[in-house]
């Protein structure tokens, strides 16, 4: 009766980390970059009383034995980098990648990456991030540039008054082979682990780089409607452990009253 009580409550930690990692997703509905993340879960060790295949005393043989589950653990939870959508903003700033592969930049001393293209220019003309960090390889906007034109392949055209060609620069790319393998810092930045392996940089297009374009953003990968329905499976299951903890303490209570 007292396992009926541990299992439960495992299955109610389950549930509502569940619930927080659907909240997350939820806010962030309006990030530009962001990846929704999935809780995955596995089974706890069984308590083995019987076991399947054993001869019994008359020689036949037991089918299926008998196993009692102890509960839920969580195993993970997983970026899903599939493509948000693409909202178009007319801003020469705002970089896109279509397919694989991430913006490098630079973070105090540390590269970080990110899918997150709403860029801006600094005091001395660098491409940055809103926080601040430059994109890598650097690139210096000169202040009489009036129009930014990116070709998939990454060729940054910056044109001045006149359709005069100020200079192009090269915008790259990288890709991981295990990018659910990121450390998510926040800020929109990813960190590199042993579990995404090293970067690869590249020209976007080449081999499994995706392509950039500008003048779009790409919005968040979430779903609302399949996280609103994610968070009421994560609250029914939240009270239906509740009640298997609420039946075990009944079954329990009349135990105990059974000598008065």
């Amino acid at each position: 009766m007292i396992k009926a009580l541990w299992t439960s409550a495992t299955g109610m930690h389950a549930q509502q980390m569940q619930t927080n990692v659907v909240a997350n997703n939820l806010a962030n509905t309006s990030t530009a970059g962001f990846k929704k993340s999935r809780a995955n879960f596995q089974d706890l060790m069984y308590q083995t009383i019987l076991i399947a295949g054993a001869t019994t005393p008359g020689g036949g043989q037991i089918p299926t034995g008998i196993q009692i589950g102890m509960g839920v653990k969580p195993a993970g939870v997983q970026k899903i980098f599939t493509q948000g959508d693409y909202k178009q903003t007319g801003n020469h700033l705002d970089f896109a990648i279509q397919g694989e592969g991430f913006f490098r930049v630079i973070h105090g001393d540390e590269e970080l990456y990110t899918r997150a293209g709403n860029f801006t220019l600094d005091s001395e003309g660098y491409i940055t991030t809103p926080n601040g960090d430059r994109l890598q390889p650097e690139i210096v906007i000169p202040p009489e540039a009036v129009l930014l034109t990116l070709q998939d392949n990454g060729t940054l055209t910056i044109h001045g008054t006149g359709n005069e060609i100020l200079g192009t620069e090269q915008i790259l790319v990288t890709s991981f082979i295990n990018s659910a393998g990121l450390f998510a810092t926040g800020d929109n930045l990813l960190r590199e682990t042993e579990g995404s392996g090293p970067p690869t940089e590249g020209i976007p297009g080449e081999g499994t780089l995706g392509t950039v374009t500008n003048n779009y953003l790409e919005m968040s990968n979430v779903n609302v409607v399949e996280e609103m329905v994610a968070m009421i499976v994560g609250q029914r299951g939240y009270e239906a452990n509740s009640k298997s903890i609420q039946t075990a303490d009944s079954m329990l209570g009349l135990a105990n009253g059974l000598k008065r």
